[in-house]
């Protein structure tokens, strides 16, 4: 090429450079955003309120990139992070010209052939394990006040040895649950770590934000002071029972040892959200107004085969009374499969009137009647399942989607076939020659006079007849 085409050919390519806007996080997010994305602090928490705009603060963080380190984000389901950022990036990517390629299947941005920005799930061990592989430079959870209690493990022993190559940092963003517990709720009160928190009042794309809360007060006939208005519209971590679906309550429901005896099972199976199998083996025995969770597992990603060799190893374990599973959509078929491959015996729970039977597995735990580990998912789970109070009516409760149990359905299927309503209690026979031991016996003597009587008069009526 003539040296002088060649100096005008790279003129132009500067003028198109020059052209093209550059990403800058200062273009797309307001003041407490911000300040999150530039704080520098190794790991930093932001706790916000509901429609805060903490998400959109995070996707202009992780566009900011540093020296070519690959960034993660990561929330508690692969669906979710596809739901809740990936539309955003995309946004940003097309709007600047920021030359990501997206791969939609592997939620991935890659620029130069390799990738730049990973999204993830974090809702079981397999997903956080693919974490391990990669230098980060930085690392973002999302909605972490949802995540099961081995975040901890997977920050402690995946992500941290993970941040040395490229000297990265950790953020983790959320808003409070109603139980303040959790390592999230550690992490945002933690003198190590850098915190942040803004409010929805904060946000500018948010028009009103004072109307629509007057109204909502108005709409539920609660004070300002509610603990739910404190959580979703200030950010404030205050304990709110109500919020919550389950009422599971350690000290009262948690058990170390199952007591001795004759124990029944029933199984019950929740086939797969986002791809995960969940287990519960209740038991209950005939002398006992109580259930419990004798064992649980919930395994992502399991074929047909895989579900019914781990079910029929519980059978041979436990043999069940039955084995209920969750038949809806595709899980007819699958529980036909099952039958037919496996000869395992397989009921289809029960889906009506599901809040009703909430409600009997609520009353169970409030009496003392239902018990669990308290390390159990079961157990975790029932401090993030919580109530829609913006769907929810008075004549109808909806269940929030911002975090689904798979556990939770799978043990209210088993519960609703246990019998330990049932039960017959044992009568301890009275201490010996005590007025009560006397009439014990007295009342033996006049059954026993009483059926031999009967008895003779049957003999008399056959020679008769």
């Amino acid at each position: 090429m003539p040296p002088d085409l060649q100096s005008a050919a790279m003129a132009l390519v500067s003028k198109i450079a020059e052209a093209v806007p550059t990403f800058d996080a200062e273009a797309v997010l307001f003041g407490p955003q911000l300040a999150f994305a530039r704080d520098s602090a190794k790991f930093k928490t932001a706790c916000t309120s509901r429609r805060a705009g903490k998400t959109v603060g995070v996707a202009g963080d992780i566009l900011e990139q540093r020296g070519g380190a690959p960034n993660l984000y990561f929330t508690l389901t692969r669906g979710n992070a596809k739901r809740i950022i990936w539309p955003t990036l995309l946004e940003y990517n097309r709007r600047f010209r920021l030359g990501y390629e997206p791969n939609e299947s592997e939620l991935v941005l890659r620029k130069h052939g390799r990738g730049a920005i990973y999204l993830s799930g974090a809702d079981n061990r397999s997903e956080v394990e693919k974490w391990r592989g990669m230098g980060w430079g930085k690392v973002r959870g999302d909605e972490a006040q949802s995540f099961p209690s081995w975040l901890r493990e997977a920050v402690n022993d995946v992500l941290l040895p993970a941040l040395m190559d490229h000297d990265g940092d950790l953020g983790l963003i959320g808003t409070p649950s109603p139980v303040p517990s959790g390592f999230f709720y550690e992490c945002t009160k933690s003198p190590k770590w850098s915190h942040h928190a803004w409010t929805v009042f904060q946000n500018p794309h948010i028009k009103d934000a004072r109307g629509y809360l007057d109204q909502v007060l108005k709409l539920r006939g609660v004070e300002e002071s509610d603990p739910s208005i404190q959580r979703e519209f200030y950010g404030k971590w205050l304990y709110d029972p109500n919020a919550l679906v389950f009422r599971w309550d350690a000290a009262r429901n948690a058990y170390n040892e199952a007591p001795s005896g004759e124990w029944e099972t029933v199984i019950g199976v929740d086939l797969g959200f986002d791809d995960a199998d969940a287990i519960a083996v209740l038991g209950f025995a005939k002398a006992r107004a109580e259930a419990h969770l004798r064992e649980e597992s919930v395994l992502p990603k399991q074929t047909i085969t895989q579900l019914a060799e781990r079910l029929a190893a519980l059978i041979e374990k436990y043999h069940p009374l039955a084995i209920v599973m969750d038949t809806g959509g595709l899980g007819k078929k699958i529980a036909e499969e099952i039958r037919k491959r496996f000869a395992l015996p397989i009921k289809a729970a029960e889906k009506q009137h599901k809040m009703a039977h909430i409600e009997l597995l609520n009353d169970a735990m409030r009496s003392g009647r239902f018990f669990a580990p308290a390390s159990s998912r079961f157990a975790q789970d029932c401090t993030l399942v919580e109530w829609d109070r913006e769907r929810s009516t008075n004549d109808k409760l909806v269940i929030s989607d911002r975090y689904h149990s798979d556990i939770c359905d799978a043990v209210l299927y088993a519960f609703r076939e246990s019998l330990h309503w049932l039960h017959v209690p044992e009568k301890q026979a009275p201490a010996l020659y005590t007025p009560e031991w006397y009439a014990a016996e007295e009342t033996k003597m006049e059954e026993e006079a009483e059926l031999a009587y009967q008895r003779e008069h049957e003999e008399d009526d056959q020679w008769a007849a």
